[in-house]
């Protein structure tokens, strides 16, 4: 198999390495693949070639971590998935505007979880479920939460991401086309933002990620500066070595990225 040289597999790995529970060191890493800790520091800037996923120990040592960790994280989301498939089933058929946009949450929320038990059909049917329900009401919020065609689609980026592989391509074409108005709730917009800039990150676009956080920050500064996944994102950012690296320095410090 040819080598990759671009340094796409470098970013993945440490992305992977970013989102451990716990997080995992480059020194775990290279414990955990019997390499040594300086080629995980080149490989994960570029600056030596890796062999693609399905043929590398390295990435797999962190799948493998990840995997471990998340295990029961997993089973809990199941459960979930379980509960709100049984809510649905319930429930009657929906008639006033209330109704039917609860029931689109509640699709919109069983997608979201279905992502992260990477459960695709289940994503489509709910996401179809919802798309359904919102086009019947306006975009608003019904019973404290926002539902609408816009709210959908934000969910359809945010599912997108959870299932992650070539999925992670349909967040980045809803993005070319496609952005929150202004006059969605703010955490939904900057939650587009931040969602999308792990789409792009994951596929190597590293400088639009950080773009798309300090789109988020602007949006909804607090929203962002709290999220658990910006400060991963970021610190992935930092450990591969953008060219903008003061500027990223100090978007790290703003949300206490380690």
């Amino acid at each position: 198999m040819p080598v990759e040289t671009n340094g796409g597999v470098g970013r993945r790995i440490a992305y992977y390495r970013g989102v451990a529970r716990p997080r995992m060191t480059q020194r775990q890493l290279a414990d955990a693949a019997r390499v040594a800790l300086g080629t995980i520091r080149k490989i994960e800037r570029g600056e030596r070639g890796a062999v693609p996923e399905a043929n590398d120990p390295l990435l797999a040592a962190t799948v493998a971590y990840v995997r471990t960790e998340t295990f029961f994280a997993a089973r809990a989301h199941s459960a979930g998935l379980r509960a709100l498939h049984q809510a649905l089933d319930l429930a009657p058929a929906p008639t006033g505007r209330r109704e039917i946009a609860a029931r689109g949450a509640l699709h919109m929320r069983a997608a979201v979880v279905a992502g992260r038990v990477r459960d695709a059909s289940a994503v489509a049917t709910h996401l179809s479920e919802a798309r359904a329900l919102a086009d019947r009401v306006p975009e608003g919020v019904y019973l404290g939460t926002a539902f609408g065609p816009e709210c959908v689609r934000i969910h359809e980026v945010a599912v997108a991401v959870s299932l992650g592989g070539d999925h992670v391509g349909r967040a980045l074409d809803v993005a070319d086309t496609w952005e929150p108005p202004k006059d969605l709730p703010a955490e939904r917009r900057s939650g587009f933002y931040i969602e999308l800039a792990r789409a792009q990150l994951w596929s190597g676009l590293a400088d639009d990620a950080f773009e798309s956080l300090k789109l988020a920050r602007h949006i909804a500064p607090q929203h962002t500066r709290q999220h658990p996944w910006v400060r991963e994102d970021v610190s992935t950012l930092r450990r591969l070595k953008r060219s903008d690296a003061e500027a990223l320095t100090n978007f790290a410090e703003w949300c206490s990225a380690v």
